[in-house]
């Protein structure tokens, strides 16, 4: 499958990306987003699938979603009916693709399919996990968010580099994506399923040795996307759990 003598990614027939995208309330992007993805990669030589991950939509996710279904290639539906957190929803989902390499994105498609190509040769160099950062040198931000938002992000961000030093500029961003074998590996030992559920998966991958890499996207702001001052305060109370089970070997 590689080239390892000059770290060019070989596709093969037998290679399957599984893209999972976590939903709730996306009614009114879903399609668009799904329409975009299967575009894509239908154009490409290797296998996929679109996981979709229901997490207890009160309107019509699920069956926009179940409608498109038999008209887009590889697109399954997982339908929650109840509500438990973007992290659960994505560890079902990475934990039920079938992929050799898994990928979980936003639904409002803020970073596009396509970048998966920029990162797929890294994992000829014997990467692990590579996720999108909005914070290097060459990543673009097409669409900034407000300014308050980008301020609390700062404030997360420090205090993550404080009690959990990841190596990383950018532990947020949404778009990261993982060899068959860190996934099985990492993802049954996560146990926030909300806020910061990112930081988590990271922080155990880390710990338990694999390798990542942080990658420029290109990314957009979706101003339908909010997080409250009471969802920030949550996100540092996670991070602080996140120390403690590093501290007491949990993972």
């Amino acid at each position: 499958m590689f080239l390892a003598k000059n770290d060019l990614f070989c596709y093969t027939d037998f290679m399957k990306l599984s893209v999972v995208i976590p939903a709730y309330n996306e009614e009114n992007r879903i399609e668009k987003t799904l329409l975009s993805v299967d575009e894509y990669l239908s154009k490409q030589p290797y296998d996929y699938e679109i996981l979709v991950v229901n997490d207890g939509s009160k309107d019509k996710t699920a069956e926009i979603v179940s409608g498109l279904t038999g008209k887009l290639r590889g697109l399954k539906l997982i339908d929650n009916k109840e509500n438990h957190g973007k992290g659960w929803v994505v560890r079902q989902g990475m934990l039920s693709a079938q992929g050799d390499y898994r990928l979980f994105t936003d639904a409002d498609n803020s970073t596009t399919i396509d970048h998966v190509e920029i990162f797929f040769p890294f994992f000829a160099q014997d990467y692990d996990i590579i996720i999108g950062s909005r914070r290097l040198k060459d990543s673009v931000i097409a669409v900034k968010q407000p300014w308050i938002r980008d301020f609390l992000g700062g404030i997360f961000r420090l205090v993550v580099h404080t009690l959990v030093p990841l190596g990383l500029r950018d532990s947020q961003a949404g778009f990261k994506m993982f060899s068959k074998k860190a996934t099985e590996i990492v993802f049954p030992k996560q146990t926030i399923f909300r806020w910061a559920f990112d930081v988590e998966i990271l922080a155990i991958a880390k710990k338990l040795g694999f390798r990542i890499n942080e990658v420029p996207i290109k990314w957009i702001n979706d101003a339908e996307s909010h997080v409250k001052l009471s969802g920030m305060v949550k996100m540092l109370f996670e991070v602080l759990r996140i120390r403690w089970n590093l501290w007491t070997n949990k993972y």
